[in-house]
């Protein structure tokens, strides 16, 4: 039996959301991100184990999204509370030297961890009274993780090992989670086609999103990796992360003024050249243009879609939206691996288009409500 809880009035519901997405998201998901080249560094791995583990992150994001899709009734406090549990173990964990195995079994723990929680705390602002302020503050959680991974690589990397730096991210979301356990986390149901208000634009947004996924995850993953040297890649984290914070709340103003659906196509159309700028010159500025583009877009991104997907479909939508962006994710780089070589540029460049082609698949949103 489906609970219905009603709408929620304060905000502090909202708030408890965004510190457990800054743990789960923010840095359960992304930390890998900025620990990766120092644990490449002192020889823990090497680049191929690296993607390897990476990999394994995605697909435990997948799953945990499918799952919830299929058996919204597992999306309760229990699973949520058990979920938390995992990711902060799972992190500790990586300090652990073991096989590549170990990590790549740990990262697909924490990424299905992560799916529920964000598919819980996503939840959260869709209940709200005043839905779109409580989902920008909710969602403006993500960035304000990633800048905290990207600085704590970039200020205590050089001073201590990897495992401590490993141990210090477990450390800090298990910090964040303790607020997100008071959330009222309740069973959803499944979005279905044939219950919308219209099929196509629910088919439409599905594609925008699944592409999303792909395109995103390239500039996501490859970014730093891209840059010149250590100390760059990392402060391109710290931009991403510090251009995601407030960027929810701003794209719910220019939902607010042209439509949810144009504001998702302009996002996207601004991450697409995110994508497009390395791809034309690996320098310095814009590679920064490229990290502040896509900090300010990526989450305002998932931010609308689930907005829209809400409208389309009821509040099962997220679920769903989460399994095919988390498939774009796991396709991401397979798309992008044969053509990767000395440089980056050609990933870069499949990217762009794949957004370009996402941005399309948003406007056919538009033209058909």
């Amino acid at each position: 039996m489906t609970i219905t809880l009603p709408r929620q009035h304060t905000l502090a519901p909202a708030v408890r959301a965004s510190a457990g997405l800054a743990a789960a998201m923010g840095i359960g998901r992304f930390a890998y991100t900025p620990l990766l080249p120092v644990m490449i560094g002192a020889g823990r791995i090497g680049a191929q184990a690296g993607a390897i583990i990476a990999a394994a992150n995605y697909a435990g994001y997948l799953i945990g999204a499918i799952a919830l899709a299929r058996h919204p009734e597992w999306n309760g406090r229990i699973a949520f509370r058990v979920a938390a549990g995992a990711l902060v173990l799972s992190e500790a964990l990586m300090a652990w030297p073991a096989p590549t195995v170990v990590p790549a079994v740990l990262r697909l723990i924490a990424g299905v961890a992560s799916a529920v929680v964000f598919i819980g705390c996503a939840s959260i602002a869709a209940r709200h009274e005043n839905r779109r302020r409580a989902a920008g503050i909710t969602f403006a959680g993500v960035g304000c993780g990633i800048a905290a991974t990207g600085a704590l690589a970039l200020v205590f990397g050089p001073l201590v090992s990897w495992q401590a730096l490993w141990l210090g991210a477990a450390a800090l979301t298990a910090v964040l989670l303790l607020p997100a356990l008071r959330l009222e986390i309740v069973p959803g149901t499944r979005a279905r086609a044939d219950a919308t208000r219209s099929v196509w634009p629910w088919r439409a947004l599905l594609l925008t999103y699944f592409l999303e996924g792909l395109g995103y995850i390239v500039i996501g993953t490859f970014l730093v990796a891209a840059a010149r040297h250590a100390t760059l890649g990392t402060t391109l984290w710290v931009i991403v992360g510090v251009a995601a914070a407030p960027a929810t709340v701003l794209w719910g103003v220019v939902a607010r003024r042209r439509t949810p659906v144009r504001a998702i196509a302009i996002a996207l159309a601004l991450q697409f050249f995110a994508a497009l700028l390395p791809a034309l010159s690996p320098s310095t500025v814009p590679s920064l243009i490229s990290a502040a583009l896509f900090g300010a877009t990526f989450m305002g991104i998932t931010m609308l879609a689930i907005e829209i997907g809400d409208d389309l479909a009821g509040a099962g939508a997220a679920a769903t939206l989460t399994a095919v962006y988390g498939l774009g994710q796991v396709l991401g780089p397979l798309v992008v691996t044969p053509v990767l070589g000395t440089s980056y540029t050609a990933a870069f460049a499949i990217a762009a288009v794949v957004l370009a082609a996402a941005t399309g698949a948003a406007l056919l949103i538009r033209t058909r409500t």
